[in-house]
């Protein structure tokens, strides 16, 4: 078990997108700060037909992977064994994220990777985080 494990690093991707919560509530005919008050919105990010879910996450994927072999926290690609990709719904079931992101560690020399996916709503991201946890300390 290792005593120094933890969350070094996080990405985000937001589309460049959005809708006016304002102007949706009016669009929707719902009652005015259903979306502004009752969810805490002021924008909806959408994005184009041009971007899905794995190429959303190739793009966090690879920003990741480059800030952290910048700020020295890894070395390179074979730095990393396993990856658990956590989303709480996805259009399209058929694709597979991670096997997807497998495709940005073998073109830099890492074929020797473990990836899962997991679709729930509201608990896939903490699950992705306990089984993280769990394979840290297991070791």
């Amino acid at each position: 078990m290792t005593d120094n494990a933890g969350i070094v690093s996080m990405e985000c991707y937001f589309p460049n997108l959005y809708v006016s919560q304002d102007e949706f509530e009016a669009y929707n005919n719902v009652s005015k700060g259903k979306y502004t008050i009752g969810l805490g919105q002021k924008e909806m990010a959408f994005v184009t037909d041009r971007e899905d879910i794995c190429s959303i996450s190739l793009t966090v994927l690879s920003r990741l992977m480059e800030k952290n072999m910048k700020a020295g926290i890894i070395n390179n690609y074979d730095d990393i064994g396993w990856i658990c990709v956590a989303t709480e719904t996805i259009m399209d079931h058929s694709k597979s994220i991670s096997s997807m992101l497998m495709q940005l560690f073998e073109s830099n020399g890492n074929t020797s990777i473990e990836g899962i996916d997991v679709k729930h709503a509201c608990y896939a991201g903490t699950f992705a985080l306990f089984s993280a946890f769990d394979r840290v300390s297991s070791k």
